[in-house]
């Protein structure tokens, strides 16, 4: 009897938690600045989340990240940027410089995140959720490279995945289809 009723009680929880829909708002993360930050700050904002680089042939998307920050920033649009250092070392450099270089040489006011890991064991919670929502190219969920981007709409799903040679001016129009 009371195996059956275990068993029972086991179902029901596991049922309950299929019902329980997790989104961005669930996870925190570090700051540039190294202070811990709940992505629920961004309720209703749609977000891109971009993992970047100093020294990566991507770099210069950052222009057009901030381009596309400055456009839409007054219809409740950010950027979260996190840098990694996971793909040729193209990120050496610390959070501090990595500030300093990214205001600099593009002029971004957008957020900026603390250098992180997007894949394997050390890879931070939020990156795992994002590649388990929209996997990659031929169903692969690992990060390919530097500037793999994630739209996020207003109630925090992942809409889409670009990969890194998508110029960020080449996801205005679906950005504007969310804001």
């Amino acid at each position: 009897m009371k195996i059956i009723l275990i068993t029972l009680l086991l179902s029901t929880l596991l049922l309950n938690a299929k019902d329980i829909q997790m989104n961005i708002y669930d996870f925190n993360v570090v700051t540039i600045d190294e202070k811990e930050l709940s992505l629920s700050q961004y309720k209703n904002k749609v977000l891109l989340i971009v993992n970047v680089a100093s020294e990566c042939g991507f770099t210069s998307q950052y222009a057009g990240l901030e381009k596309l920050y400055q456009k839409y920033k007054k219809q409740d649009f950010m950027i979260l940027a996190f840098p990694s250092n996971q793909f040729a070392n193209q990120e050496p450099a610390n959070n501090k410089e990595i500030k300093f270089f990214c205001y600099e040489n593009y002029d971004v006011h957008f957020d900026m995140f603390a250098k992180v890991n997007v894949n394997g064991d050390e890879a931070i919670p939020l990156y795992k959720y994002l590649k388990q929502e929209q996997g990659g190219f031929l169903g692969m969920d690992f990060i390919k490279w530097n500037f793999t981007k994630f739209l996020i709409d207003r109630n925090g799903n992942v809409v889409d995945r670009y990969a890194p040679s998508t110029k960020p001016q080449n996801i205005s129009s679906d950005i504007e289809k969310i804001l």
